[in-house]
């Protein structure tokens, strides 16, 4: 399993940000960039230095926030609940 050739640096570099946030599924992942959790690892583990992997995979590892099987999450929705709304596609900072 391979990534795909058709990603952007700005996709890759969109795509690591995803994984990082813990309230972001990978299921939102593959609804935006069409690549599986397996593609996302894969990913992270060729764009990433090693001791940032393993705090990564760690880190995400078991995590109901990053399954939507596991929580409630609407796909296409991919702000928290409790987030400020968005304006002009500019986030609103506390």
């Amino acid at each position: 399993m391979s990534i795909p050739s058709h990603l952007s640096n700005s996709d890759i570099d969109r795509i690591i940000e995803m994984a990082w946030e813990d309230r972001t599924p990978f299921d939102a992942i593959k609804h935006q960039f069409n690549i599986s959790e397996a593609q996302v690892i894969k990913l992270m583990r060729n764009q990433l230095k090693n001791s940032s992997w393993k705090r990564w995979r760690a880190r995400v590892s078991g995590r109901n926030t990053k399954h939507l099987a596991k929580r409630n999450f609407i796909i296409g929705n991919h702000k928290c609940s409790r987030q400020r709304s968005i304006s002009n596609n500019k986030i609103s900072k506390r």
